[in-house]
C-alpha cells in the first residue's frame, strides 16, 4: 500500500530588532544576558518555546547569523480534511513575543509581552507540494501599524511541506504476539507478525562479526548471555520479540539483554542500572545490532518511564560506535509517544537591508528547493554515517500508561524505508518500547501471565 499523507509545518529563522533609539522600557533587554523568547501556538497541539537572537544594529542585518528551527507541527490527512472542510480560515500559527528583563523566566513563566504575530494557513494542496507561507519581517506590539518604523520587528519564515509515512498499528498487545497491520484510512492489510516469548539464555546467535558477548570496552554495550547464578531471582529478563514477515521469514528482533531489576532497597528500575534491549536486523546468516533502547523509572516522585536510544555504526557492538538518537520520558499514568525526529536546530540566515529573510537552500537554477525535510531552512542531517537516513522526521510510536491496553501505533517517515526490514526494526523498536513499561512496573506489582516464564521460579 502506498503511504499516508501527512504535512509538517515548519517555524524558524528567528531574529528581533528593536527600533534605534530603543524603548525606555527596553532598554534594560540585552541579548547577552537577557535574551526574548516565544511562544509559538497551533490549535490542538501544546505550545513550543524558542528563545530570539537579537539583530543589534542595521549593520548587523548585513551580516548572516546562525538561526534555529523554532518549532515543527506534523498533521495527518484527517486533521488536514477536517481543517479544510470547516474553511481552514481561522487555522493559523500564532506567535507570542515575550521580553524577559531579569534573565529569569526563560520561557517557563511569564514575561512582558511585546507583541504577538499570527500567520494564516492553507492547507490546500500541502500534502503535494512544499510552500512557503510566510518569508521575512513583521511588526509586532502596539505601534506595528505605524509607517514610521518605531515598533519592534520580528523575522520570521513559517514553511508547509509533505511528509508521507507509513502507518503501522499493533493487532494486540506485543506481549499477546498479535498481527501487525498496514493502515491507510480506513484499509488495514497485515504485513507482519510478531512471536513474543523468552530467549534460550544459552543462545549466542544474536552477533554480527563476533558473538555479542565479545567487548574490549570496559563497560561492554552487550553484556554476556549466561545466566549469573548469584543474581537476584528477583528480576525480569530475557523478554524477545521477533517480527516476521508474511511468509514466516525473520525480519527484525527485539532482544533483553540487560534484564530490568529493582534499586537495592526499592522496587523500581533506576536511571543507574537501566535495563536494556537490542534491536537486530538480520543479515548474513545472523542477527546484526542495529540499536540499543534502556529504559527505567524517573527518580523521587516523578510519574515517568525514562528511555534512551542508541544507533550502532556499520553493525558494530561497542560503545564508542554509537550514536545518541533520543533521550526523553514518558508519563508512566498517561502514556505519550516515543519520538525520533532528525529534524535539526541548526540553519544559516541572511538578513539583507532590505528586510529581507532569504536563507533557504535553492536549486541549481536558483528557484527554491521543494523537496527534503527542512529544505528551506537548511535542516536535516544524517541517522547514521552510512546516510542511511536523511534527516527530519524518523518515527513515532505510541505508549500507553501502566495497567492500560496498548496497541502501538507506528509511524515511520518514507525516506527511512527501503525495504521491508527497515520497516521491521523500527516495529521491533517499537514494541520494545511498549514492553519496556511494563519491564519497569513496580516490583511490589504482578505482571500478567504473558510477561511471567512459568518454566523458572523467579519472582516478577
Amino acid at each position: 500500500m502506498d503511504p499516508c499523507p501527512f504535512v509538517r509545518i515548519l517555524v524558524g529563522n528567528l531574529a528581533l530588532k528593536f527600533p534605534v533609539p530603543a524603548k525606555p522600557s527596553l532598554s534594560r533587554i540585552h541579548p547577552s544576558t537577557s535574551p526574548c523568547f516565544c511562544k509559538i501556538k497551533l490549535k490542538n497541539f501544546p505550545h513550543q518555546v524558542a528563545t530570539i537572537p537579537f539583530i543589534q544594529s542595521q549593520e548587523d542585518s548585513n551580516n548572516s547569523f546562525q538561526k534555529s528551527l523554532a518549532a515543527c507541527f506534523s498533521l495527518s490527512k484527517s486533521q488536514m480534511d477536517s481543517i479544510i472542510s470547516r474553511g481552514g480560515s481561522s487555522y493559523k500559527v500564532s506567535i507570542e513575543v515575550y521580553a524577559d528583563p531579569d534573565g529569569s523566566t526563560c520561557g517557563l513563566a511569564s514575561g512582558k509581552l511585546l507583541g504577538r504575530v499570527s500567520v494564516p494557513l492553507d492547507l490546500r494542496g500541502a500534502e503535494s507540494r512544499p510552500s512557503v507561507v510566510h518569508n521575512g519581517w513583521v511588526d509586532i506590539g502596539q505601534n506595528r501599524s505605524n509607517k514610521n518604523g518605531s515598533s519592534a520587528q520580528l523575522c520570521l519564515t513559517v514553511r508547509t511541506e509533505p511528509d508521507p509515512r507509513f502507518v503501522f498499528q499493533f493487532g494486540g498487545e506485543p506481549e499477546c504476539s498479535p498481527q501487525v497491520f498496514q493502515v491507510q484510512g480506513s484499509v488495514k492489510q497485515a504485513v507482519f507478525t510478531c512471536k513474543f516469548g523468552f530467549r534460550n539464555s544459552s543462545d549466542r546467535n544474536l552477533g554480527s562479526r563476533s558473538s555479542l558477548s565479545e567487548s574490549s570496552t570496559a563497560r561492554t554495550w552487550l553484556p554476556s548471555l549466561k545466566t549469573d547464578k548469584d543474581q537476584s531471582s528477583k528480576e525480569r529478563k530475557g523478554w524477545s520479540i521477533t517480527i516476521h514477515d508474511l511468509s514466516g521469514s525473520p525480519v527484525a528482533m527485539a532482544s533483553m539483554v540487560t534484564p530490568f531489576v529493582p534499586s537495592p532497597g526499592t522496587d523500581r528500575v533506576s536511571r543507574s542500572n537501566p535495563g536494556a534491549w537490542l534491536i537486530l536486523r538480520p543479515g548474513c546468516g545472523t542477527w546484526k545490532p542495529w540499536g540499543r533502547l534502556e529504559a527505567w523509572r524517573e527518580p523521587g516522585f516523578t510519574d515517568a518511564l525514562g528511555y534512551r536510544f542508541d544507533l550502532f555504526h556499520d553493525d558494530i557492538a561497542a560503545t564508542d560506535t554509537t550514536t545518541i538518537v533520543d533521550r526523553s520520558t514518558v508519563s508512566t499514568k498517561h502514556g505519550g509517544k516515543f519520538t525520533m525526529d532528525r529534524t535539526t536546530n541548526i540553519a544559516t540566515l541572511s538578513l539583507s537591508p532590505q528586510g529581507s529573510c532569504d536563507l533557504g537552500s535553492k536549486s541549481r537554477s536558483g528557484s527554491r528547493a521543494g523537496s527534503g525535510s527542512g529544505s528551506d531552512f537548511g535542516f536535516g542531517v544524517s541517522l547514521s554515517p552510512q546516510s542511511l537516513y536523511r534527516g527530519g522526521f524518523v518515527m513515532s510510536s505510541t505508549v500507553e500508561g501502566v495497567g492500560k491496553c496498548s496497541k502501538p501505533e507506528v509511524e515511520v517517515g518514507v525516506q527511512q524505508v527501503t525495504c521491508t526490514e527497515d520497516a521491521a526494526v523500527f516495529v521491533a523498536l517499537a514494541a520494545a518500547m511498549d514492553l519496556s513499561m511494563d519491564a519497569c512496573r513496580s516490583f511490589s506489582q504482578k505482571l500478567r501471565k504473558e510477561l511471567r516464564r512459568q518454566t523458572q521460579n523467579f519472582v516478577v
